[in-house]
């Protein structure tokens, strides 16, 4: 799955992250717990590291995630969308 973000920062500017699977497996690793957890145990600084990494990984920011989450004015859930990995279409056949 893939889970999408808006930023926005401190000086009104926006951004757009997609945690994807090597995000997330990132976020097991460095915190030990499974992301499977974060819809029973759900905190913003795992939204917020998720967003960051996403943005860390594609060189969309180069700071660390203390200086970056200084600048964060607030970390949304995109759309309101958790979308699966494979494509979303359904085949038509002919």
């Amino acid at each position: 799955m893939r889970i999408e973000f808006t930023i926005t920062y401190a000086d009104g500017t926006a951004a757009e992250a997609t945690a994807s699977v090597a995000d997330q497996v990132a976020f097991e690793q460095q915190h030990d717990r499974s992301i499977a957890r974060l819809a029973d145990d759900f905190r913003l600084t795992d939204a917020c590291w998720l967003a960051w990494h996403s943005l860390h990984r594609t060189g969309k920011t180069g700071l660390d995630f203390d200086a970056w989450l200084a600048g964060v004015e607030n970390v949304e859930f995109g759309q309101g969308k958790i979308v699966p990995l494979e494509g979303t279409t359904t085949p038509t056949g002919t």
